[in-house]
């Protein structure tokens, strides 16, 4: 069964950083390029960064470019997304997503404020 579970979310000032994390199980995750998604209630949901199955290529919205890095560990099946200096425009909920599975987690709420 495929299973993944956001966590590291939470609230920040402007600049901050935090770090998110996506645990996968139930499928082959060295097998497959993974993506880092966001929504808010008034968006649809926006890819964020994207990484190919060995982690060697990557790929990041504009609006997250040079601030936003995303990284894998095939050994442990877990996916990252270090976020630098946040804005709070980068306020929403994060999701990972494997392309292929068709499956979603719950996410985790990142929220920027002063």
């Amino acid at each position: 069964q495929v299973q993944v579970v956001e966590s590291g979310g939470g609230l920040v000032q402007p600049g901050g950083s935090l770090r998110l994390s996506c645990a996968a199980s139930g499928f082959a995750f060295i097998m497959y390029e993974m993506d880092w998604y966001r929504q808010t209630p008034a968006k649809e949901r926006e890819l964020v960064a994207h990484i190919s199955h060995t982690g060697g290529i990557t790929d990041y919205a504009g609006s997250v470019k040079g601030r936003f890095i995303i990284s894998r560990d095939n050994a442990k099946n877990i996916l990252y997304l270090q976020m630098n200096n946040l804005k709070p425009e980068d306020t929403a909920v994060y999701y990972c997503y494997a392309p292929g599975t068709n499956h979603w987690g719950q996410g985790t709420q990142v929220t920027v404020s002063s």
